[in-house]
Parts: C-alpha cells; sequence; structure tokens
C-alpha cells in the first residue's frame, strides 16, 4: 500500500520526538526516522530531518509541495520505556509487521506510557542508595543509612522538586536533604562511615545517563547537542556539589569538624 509523503513524514517526525524528549541519544532519532521514512518509501532525495539535543526539524518535497516541522524538546530525564518500545517498533515495521496507520496508533500508545507509580519509584531510589553505597565500600549499616536516605531523597523528587522546582533549585536541595539525613542518621548511630552514607544516598540525582549520552554524541560527531546535554549534566553535578557542601559548611560550625 502506497502513502503520501506527508503522512509517511509526520509518522517520522513524531516517532522521533518521542524518543528525544525520552533521552534517547540523537543517532538513534535519526537512524528510526530514517528507518520508518525508507521502509514507507520516502527515499533520502526527498527529506532531511535535523536533530539536536532540544530540538527536532524535518523538511521535505512531497505531491502538495513542501513538508516542514520544527518542534523544541526540553533537555530532561530519559524514559527508556519509551525508548526501548520506539526502538522495538522501528524494527519491527521493517519486518513489514505494521501500516501506517498501525504504526500512529502504536506511538500513540507509546506516548502514553505512564511514569512507574510513586511508591515504586520511591523504593528503586532508596535501594539503589544502599546498593550503591556497597560498591562504594560501605558496610552494611551504612548501606541501611543510604536506603533510608535515599528514600527521603526520593519522596522530596517525586513531591516537590519534579512538580514545583526547577532542575537547579530541586538539586540544590536535593543535595542538601541527602546530606541532612545523612547527618542525622550517622549522629543516630546508624552507619559508621558519613562519606560512604552521602555517596550512596546522592546517587538517584547523579544525571549518569546523560553525561555518558553527552560523550557518545560528541564521539558520533554530534558536538551541539553533545555539548548541551555535557553541559547539563555538569550543572547537576555542580547543584548536587553546592548543597552538600553547604550543608557541611553549617554542620563544621556547629560542631567544629565533619567526620567523614
Amino acid at each position: 500500500m502506497e502513502y503520501s509523503t506527508d503522512e509517511v513524514l509526520e509518522v517520522a517526525f513524531d516517532a522521533g520526538y518521542i524518543l528525544l524528549e525520552s533521552g534517547a541519544e540523537i543517532f538513534r532519532v535519526e537512524e528510526t526516522m530514517q528507518r520508518i521514512s525508507r521502509y514507507f518509501g520516502v527515499d533520502d532525495a526527498h527529506k532531511d530531518f535535523f536533530v539536536l539535543a532540544n530540538g527536532l526539524f524535518a523538511t521535505g518535497i512531497t505531491d502538495r509541495g513542501h513538508f516542514a516541522r520544527v518542534r523544541q524538546s526540553r533537555v530532561q530525564g530519559a524514559r527508556l520505556s519509551r525508548v526501548v518500545a520506539i526502538n522495538q517498533l522501528s524494527r519491527r515495521i521493517e519486518q513489514g509487521q505494521y501500516t501506517l496507520p498501525e504504526v500512529k496508533r502504536e506511538l500513540e500508545r507509546i506516548r502514553s506510557i505512564p511514569e512507574p507509580p510513586a511508591l515504586l519509584q520511591i523504593l528503586a531510589a532508596g535501594f539503589g542508595s544502599g546498593a550503591f553505597c556497597l560498591m562504594f565500600g560501605g558496610g552494611w549499616t551504612d548501606a541501611a543509612a543510604s536506603f533510608l536516605a535515599g528514600l527521603l531523597l526520593y519522596v522530596f523528587v517525586v513531591f516537590v522538586s519534579a512538580p514545583h522546582m526547577s532542575k537547579i533549585s530541586g538539586n540544590l536541595l536535593g543535595g542538601a536533604i541527602v546530606t541532612l539525613a545523612s547527618v542525622a542518621l550517622w549522629s543516630a548511630g546508624i552507619g559508621r562511615s558519613m562519606s560512604h552514607i552521602i555517596i550512596g544516598g546522592i546517587i538517584p540525582l547523579v544525571p549518569g545517563l546523560a553525561f555518558t549520552n553527552g560523550i557518545r554524541d560528541i564521539a558520533d560527531g554530534d558536538y551541539i547537542s553533545g555539548a548541551v546535554r555535557l553541559l547539563d549534566a555538569l550543572l547537576v553535578f555542580l547543584c548536587i556539589a553546592v548543597g552538600v557542601g553547604a550543608v557541611f559548611t553549617v554542620y563544621r560550625h556547629i560542631t567544629g569538624g565533619v567526620p567523614l
């Protein structure tokens, strides 16, 4: 079945945008858009895609004239469930398992994939904090303290930071909250090494995927997008460090020292 170039490019554009706003690498966005448009009969001479970390551009020559779409996307955290779903969809399209109307419906389903439940996010942050504390050399009591600090941190992230605060202020306060919780737990006798407790508790805030994708984009030659993502990740690192350092500074002035 033949489809108009406008319809095909619109679907490819939608798929690319879902990937981009879900934190996928630039090459993956471009590759997926190319896969979809080529399979449905739009050759490279009649289309052009340009992807940045915070914007998506698509142009094409159609029977009706010209196709052009531009859409901005915020640099934000990854939604790997959507990225995986789009990847699988693009490969099944190449295997001939979907018509274009079916692809549209599948994209709508993928776009509506909900966030994990708040309780699951909080528990995952807690267990992740405890596991990383052990990985970095902390003991089991340190891991227990990191688990509690991670739980408290993600309660703040899910219910306060994400819906109501900017990235800068949210990460500043997040770093401070983890440090305060770690100091309080250590003072209560839960854990032996405050540094390991804080390292584990702070992990849920660390934008490791964004940092890795920024480096990968630069390695692939997407210098603008890679630099934007690296700058965004470095800003988060700086905010976390400032939040932790501010609490340590106050604690040192109150107690005369910081037991690490």
